[in-house]
């Protein structure tokens, strides 16, 4: 059995879509409306067999409480720790808040922490 698609509620979609898309290279589908209900998705499609759904609805407007029980982040991997530090500093020089500066860490994961445009943790990591 396979993880087939997590997904992710948002008040910013176009936001969202654009960047998983410009900084992790998501293929989008196309735009799911139901009107009566006041709902659109997009799934984006990553390398292998990865998707995210995110999705908008009248009736979500809240954010989630940060540190939580549930989802702590999702985590890219990339090819190596200089990749890690290049898409960090990409990100950086394009207002991407980073929460965690490139590392090793203890699990013997090298990593940085970013935040995307809702303020969900997005660990790109190599490891």
């Amino acid at each position: 059995m396979k993880i087939a698609h997590v997904a992710l509620w948002t008040r910013r979609l176009e936001e969202l879509r654009a960047f998983y898309a410009k900084y992790f290279g998501a293929a989008s589908g196309e735009k799911y409306v139901n009107a009566v209900k006041g709902f659109e998705s997009y799934f984006l499609r990553f390398d292998g067999d990865a998707s995210l759904e995110i999705i908008r609805s009248a009736q979500v407007t809240e954010p989630a409480v940060p540190d939580r029980i549930g989802w702590a982040h999702l985590a890219f991997g990339v090819a190596d720790r200089e990749a890690v530090r290049a898409l960090t500093e990409r990100m950086r020089r394009d207002g991407i808040t980073v929460a965690g500066e490139p590392r090793q860490t203890g699990d013997g994961c090298y990593e940085s922490v970013v935040l995307d445009p809702d303020g969900n943790r997005i660990e790109i990591v190599v490891g």
